[in-house]
């Protein structure tokens, strides 16, 4: 079986929609028909190069999606034929199978345990979670990564209640999802900071209290209005600069504020932060996925959706074909997404 994938040639060049074969599945694989892919600024990142040396090119790319169970390799017990599922980067339970590589007419294309920027692909046991079939698998592919690190920021790694204020930084898809977690909660201040009014529009429909345009206002001047002096208990930084993560965290209050980085810089880059602010009791972490479990989590979170009781309406805000995935990685550069999903189905 042929198949149409987006694949990276070369650092800093476009991806190109290549023919691929699959392989036979190695135990503890999953065959998966991918119905929709998330892309986000992770993935831009590696197409530049910003994450170091790149020793698997060419490869395939994507690690968030949904999809449908086509077939198992041998082990699996998890999933079955016919199951629909969320495909996330998070390494959850199951077999653990690093790599794929896939036969084209430009010679191997090495991927990874999961890829998803394909129409059909092949996915370690331990990073797929099968879901209700009532989940709508548009709002599913959000599950993969945008909302189980966004929203498991606040909910497990800082464990926010609704007594405290938040501010977050960068209200992307990943910030949006924070901004969703921590407004389900019903923190008492919850702030959004971008330079983009269409994001903090997008930031106040999900239940921002307060939004601040950096580009028009001084965020830490803002915040400590809205708080009285006292900076905010967590600061959640999903920008992805330099600037906005040493923001982020001279705006959490002393004698326990956090701030929690989960932006990526390119590798090499470093952040300053003063020394007497640690004294004082303020905190700076970073985060994995949002402490997430994802056969735990992701679950709750359909659950949460079914019940009306998650609100999702809005935060795909752009969607592209996959021979289109160029343009929408152009878009997501120049801030013009919140969450944009690549709909796979068969390309005319």
């Amino acid at each position: 079986m042929k198949i149409k994938a987006a694949v990276l040639f070369e650092i800093n060049q476009p991806l190109s929609i290549t023919d691929l074969e699959i392989p036979d599945l190695k135990p503890g694989q999953v065959f998966v028909d991918v119905v929709y892919s998330g892309i986000c600024h992770s993935q831009l990142n590696e197409i530049r190069g910003l994450k170091g040396d790149d020793k698997f090119l060419p490869h395939t790319l994507g690690h968030e999606g949904s999809g449908i169970v086509l077939d198992v390799g041998r082990g699996v017990t998890k999933v079955k034929p016919g199951d629909h599922v969320v495909l996330t980067w998070i390494k959850g339970d199951g077999y653990d199978i690093p790599s794929t590589v896939y036969k084209s007419s430009n010679g191997p294309i090495n991927s990874g345990a999961i890829s998803t920027f394909m129409q059909k692909t092949v996915i370690s046991e331990n990073r797929l979670v099968s879901i209700s079939k009532d989940m709508p698998l548009k709002e599913a592919a959000l599950l993969g990564c945008a909302i189980i690190t966004g929203a498991g920021i606040v909910l497990n790694d800082a464990k926010v209640t609704s007594v405290d204020s938040v501010a977050v930084f960068g209200v992307g898809g990943i910030g949006l999802s924070a901004v969703i977690a921590a407004s389900l909660i019903g923190v008492s201040k919850l702030v959004a900071i971008d330079i983009l009014d269409h994001k903090l529009k997008l930031a106040q429909h999900f239940g921002a209290t307060h939004i601040i345009n950096a580009k028009d206002k001084d965020p830490l001047d803002e915040i400590m209005n809205i708080t009285d002096g006292k900076g905010v208990d967590y600061a959640i930084e999903s920008a992805g600069s330099n600037d906005s993560m040493e923001m982020a965290f001279k705006s959490v209050s002393i004698k326990g504020g956090r701030c929690i980085i989960s932006g990526n810089l390119p590798t090499g880059d470093e952040i300053s932060i003063s020394p007497m602010d640690l004294i004082k009791g303020k905190n700076i972490s970073g985060t994995w996925g949002g402490d997430s479990q994802p056969d735990k989590d992701i679950p709750k979170y359909v659950e949460r959706f079914l019940d009306n009781r998650l609100n999702l309406d809005g935060l795909i805000t752009h969607m592209y074909k996959l021979e289109d995935i160029n343009k929408a990685f152009e878009d997501l550069d120049k801030g013009q997404v919140g969450r944009a999903l690549i709909d796979m189905q068969p390309i005319a």
